[in-house]
This record gives structure tokens, C-alpha cells and sequence, in this order.
């Protein structure tokens, strides 16, 4: 069986490429690497240079593509509110583009990447997936455009979808850099002994989940036959001054943090339901958050030497 995952060079596309080689896909990966990196890629994986704008014919054609896990995007949240015509482009040309290919070549099921950005503001925590959708950046209106895109297609081709509603996903191969997650720019900092700045009071609290168990639910719902829109997180708030103080007592690092002013429209407090998908695909998140620092650590340590 042959699946597509358009981003698969990746931080979590890779990661779902490799388990999907491991669970013996044929898998081919699109991706343009203006944020991936080709040493990312699975050597087993077959791969295409290509932005999912492009004209994707053969691609579908050639490989007989049967599922896709569309994980590729425009995902700066500044940069959509910097320039909101490129990720218009990118995030709802692109996963149209996409979709256009699906129907076409007959896909039995595509899996969308999309993020709690979609919520906007919590009205009440946890969210579930009935909560209120009222995006706050244009990064949250086009993921949650795009989502409506593979709703309708799905309903008028008759294939099968699932759109997975990310918290906030951490782990190895993520970018510290620019709007890298607080994860990897905290360790990436800590190993190298560099003063880390947290914004606001530190307070503010997230759901983190490790990318494994992100890349472990992308492959199981392809054995799957429910559709629908799914919260993958693990229904626990941790505060950025407790992820701060674990990763200090992990990484050893002996510098307090430095406080800077709140960003602007950083959103306070971001917890997912995630009790939809457990009953859905009987899924639950294997990693605890020690656990996957650990193990991000580790990978940061020994990208410093």
C-alpha cells in the first residue's frame, strides 16, 4: 500500500514516514525542504522535490498512491500575519491542490495535520472538538479553511479523512530556531549553556505531546476506518516554568531564566480533550513528558558536540 506524506522531510513528517516504513508502507514523500531537511528523509522512503503547489500528476500516477498524510504547511504564525497571501497559498492552495489529485486518483483516505490555533481563545479548558472555532492569526483561519476543504471533498468523492487537532508537539529534528516549539529552543539553549528567555510570567501552561505518539496515531488511523476531527494531545497542562525547571534539572544547566514581556496574542492557558480519539481508535499518548525530554535532550546533546 502506497502512502503519500507531503512535508516528510519534516519534523513530524519524518517521523511518521519512518513508522510507516517500519509498519511496511510503500511511502513516497513530497516536500520542498524550505523547512525540512533531506537528511530526515528515509532512505526507504521515495522522494520528490516538489512544493504541494506544483503540478503533483505523476506523483499520484506513477505510485498509486492509496492514503495521504498531508503534513506540509506554512506553520510561522507571524509570518501569516506578516504575509497572509503566502499562507493562503500554501495552507488552503495547497491542500486543495492536493485534495484535486485525491479524487482524481481514487485516495481511500487523507489525514490532515491542523492545530489548536483553530480554537482561538480557550472559552473552557480542556477543549474538545465542539468547542467554539474562532482562530486568533491567519495561520489558525487557513488551517481551519483547509479543514473545511477536506470535509467537503470527502463528503462529495466518498473517501474517508481524519483532521488531527495538534497540541503542542515536541521532540527530536524539531527547529530550535525562529518559532521552533519551547521544547527544542529550551534545550538547544540549555545544552549549549545559553541564557533562555521566557515570555510573560511563565505561568501560562500547554499540552505538550511527544512526536512519537503524534507519528504512532497518524499510522494507526490509516488501519482504521472512522472519519472525522480528532484533538491528538494528552489532556495535561504543564506550565513553561515547571517545563523550564525540568529541563534545568535534566540538562544539568544552572541559570535562572530571563522574563520578558508577554507577546502579543500569546494565548495563556491551551489544554486538548483528547477523550474523542481515545474512544474513536482506542489511542492514548505512551510518553510521558520526562520521558520524551529526555529523549529530545539527548538528540540536542549530541547535535552540540
Amino acid at each position: 500500500m502506497a502512502v503519500l506524506v507531503t512535508g516528510g522531510a519534516g519534523f513530524i513528517g519524518s517521523h511518521i514516514v519512518d513508522r510507516l516504513i517500519e509498519r511496511g508502507y510503500d511511502v513516497v514523500v513530497v516536500d520542498n525542504l524550505i523547512s525540512g531537511n533531506a537528511r530526515n528523509i528515509n532512505p526507504k522512503a521515495k522522494f520528490y522535490k516538489r512544493d504541494i503547489r506544483d503540478d503533483l500528476e505523476d506523483i499520484f500516477k506513477e505510485n498509486r498512491i492509496e492514503f495521504c498524510i498531508h503534513q506540509a504547511a506554512q506553520v510561522s504564525v507571524s509570518k501569516s500575519m506578516e504575509d497572509p497571501l503566502l499562507d493562503c497559498s500554501v495552507n488552503i492552495l495547497g491542500t486543495v491542490n492536493l485534495l484535486n489529485y485525491c479524487r482524481k486518483y481514487s485516495v481511500k483516505k487523507f489525514v490532515y495535520a491542523s492545530s489548536a490555533a483553530v480554537y482561538g481563545e480557550p472559552k473552557y479548558l480542556p477543549v474538545d472538538e465542539k468547542h467554539p472555532e474562532d482562530p486568533l492569526s491567519f495561520y489558525g483561519i487557513s488551517k481551519l479553511s483547509a479543514e473545511k476543504y477536506i470535509e467537503r471533498f470527502a463528503e462529495s468523492c466518498g473517501f474517508e479523512y481524519v483532521i488531527f487537532r495538534y497540541s503542542n508537539v515536541y521532540g527530536p529534528r524539531q527547529d530550535p530556531f525562529g518559532e521552533g516549539g519551547v521544547v527544542a529552543i529550551f534545550c538547544e539553549r540549555m545544552q549549549n549553556a545559553k541564557d533562555v528567555t521566557i515570555f510573560g510570567d511563565g505561568n501560562q501552561t500547554r499540552d505538550f505531546i511527544y512526536v512519537e505518539d503524534v507519528a504512532e496515531a497518524n499510522c494507526l488511523v490509516l488501519e482504521n476506518s472512522v472519519s472525522g476531527i480528532f484533538n491528538l494531545s494528552t489532556n495535561t497542562r504543564t506550565s513553561v516554568n515547571d517545563l523550564f525547571e525540568m529541563i534545568s534539572s535534566l540538562t544539568g544547566y544552572k541559570k535562572n531564566a530571563i522574563y520578558a514581556p508577554k507577546r502579543e496574542g500569546d494565548i495563556d492557558h491551551s489544554c486538548l480533550d483528547n477523550s474523542l480519539l481515545k474512544s474513536a481508535f482506542s489511542f492514548s499518548p505512551k510518553y510521558q513528558l520526562k520521558e520524551g525530554l529526555q529523549i529530545t535532550i539527548e538528540y540536542f546533546k549530541d547535535r552540540s558536540v
